[in-house]
């Protein structure tokens, strides 16, 4: 191939999600596979989302562009203005514009490591210096990012409960942080698991965008409302910011279908607290038999839990895989002891623990 390609595309490698279902059982020959690696949520969406899947038409018509039905609603519900928000599939395309818009070459980006892993990744392709700060104790070292931060810096990314770790930062930290943020470098809370956080000190950060317009929050109807197959997620911060960021938007980057799903799932509070109390009952369940089998749990404020199993995940990634259940070893995490196991319903939890304890009884006999 003659084409030239930017000198970054060569060194890129493709985000890579959980196994799928399908291979799985073509793979280890199985009949049952559960799936508990992509932080899904086992609940599926609320049965008004699958009422209105069922009946929606008129997909040969462009989207709304603007989300307008979407974007007055949500800014109802988080008392913000509608030119506050954008859209994108995901709020991995979030991510994307907003660092399309402000890096280049000549600036650099602070995060946590390890932390979500599109936000090195697209800071990558705009050329810019990456800046890593290890976590402590499971935690951003928030101090220690704002001390890296220089004159050439423009993001700095926290991802609040963080992925993979799931472990959040206080209130507290967070404001002294963003005091001593310069006023020209942009915040990113990601806050994809925000309505699983049961934490009382979670920062409030849409009260903070009165007093921070360098704030921009993240968040994203893939996790708990259940939507992830549709694509859409959103940012929230200042109108001026939003404003200068929202040309860069595709014209019609998210569907009909996915707007229509966001906002009549937004309708449907019953079945988000229904999984907010499931998801608790059972997180707990996991850690509780983990602490029994000798293993450490990072403190989760999400719907995974990081596991210290003392040993190779990759080993305990396949010795799960080949009993049919799926998690994500720690190893391609930054967490080489980890694995990391989205919580499931009651039957895929106790199946779980199962493919475990053989695993560990196994290991006994060895």
């Amino acid at each position: 191939m003659n084409i030239k390609f930017k000198p970054v595309v060569h060194g890129l490698k493709p985000y890579e999600p959980g196994k799928p279902i399908e291979e799985v059982k073509a793979d280890f020959g199985l009949e049952e596979v559960i799936k508990l690696a992509s932080n899904e949520n086992p609940y599926g969406s609320s049965l008004k989302v699958t009422k209105l899947l069922n009946q929606t038409g008129t997909q040969q018509l462009y989207p709304d562009g603007h989300a307008s039905a979407l974007r007055k609603e949500l800014a109802r519900r988080l008392q913000v203005k509608e030119e506050q928000l954008l859209f994108g599939a995901g709020s991995d395309e979030v991510i994307l514009l907003v660092c399309r818009a402000l890096l280049s070459e000549n600036t650099n980006t602070v995060m946590a490591t390890p932390t979500f892993s599109q936000y090195k990744h697209n800071a990558v392709i705009e050329g810019a210096e990456i800046i890593e700060v290890p976590l402590r104790d499971g935690l951003h070292d928030l101090k220690a990012m704002a001390d890296h931060i220089n004159e050439n810096t423009q993001i700095v990314w926290v991802c609040n409960p963080n992925n993979p770790s799931g472990t959040y930062n206080n209130a507290d930290d967070f404001v002294r942080f963003m005091e001593r943020v310069p006023s020209d470098v942009l915040v990113v809370s990601d806050e994809a698991y925000m309505e699983y956080v049961e934490a009382s000190d979670y920062p409030d950060t849409l009260s903070m965008l009165k007093t921070y317009d360098n704030l921009l929050i993240l968040r994203t109807f893939s996790k708990m409302y259940g939507l992830a197959g549709l694509r859409i997620g959103y940012g929230v911060g200042a109108e001026s910011f939003i404003s200068k960021v929202e040309p860069l938007r595709p014209p019609f980057n998210t569907t009909k279908l996915a707007q229509e799903a966001a906002l009549t799932a937004l309708d449907d509070q019953t079945f988000i607290n229904d999984c907010y109390e499931k998801n608790l009952t059972e997180k707990n369940k996991l850690e509780v038999f983990f602490h029994e089998n000798g293993c450490i749990c990072y403190p989760s404020e999400t719907n995974f839990i990081l596991v210290d199993v003392g040993t190779s995940g990759d080993d305990v990634f396949n010795a799960l895989i080949r009993q049919g259940v799926i998690v994500r070893s720690g190893e391609a995490l930054g967490f080489p002891h980890c694995i990391r196991i989205s919580v499931g319903t009651e039957s895929e939890n106790a199946e779980l623990m199962r493919a475990f304890t053989r695993w560990s009884k196994d290991q006994v006999k060895v």
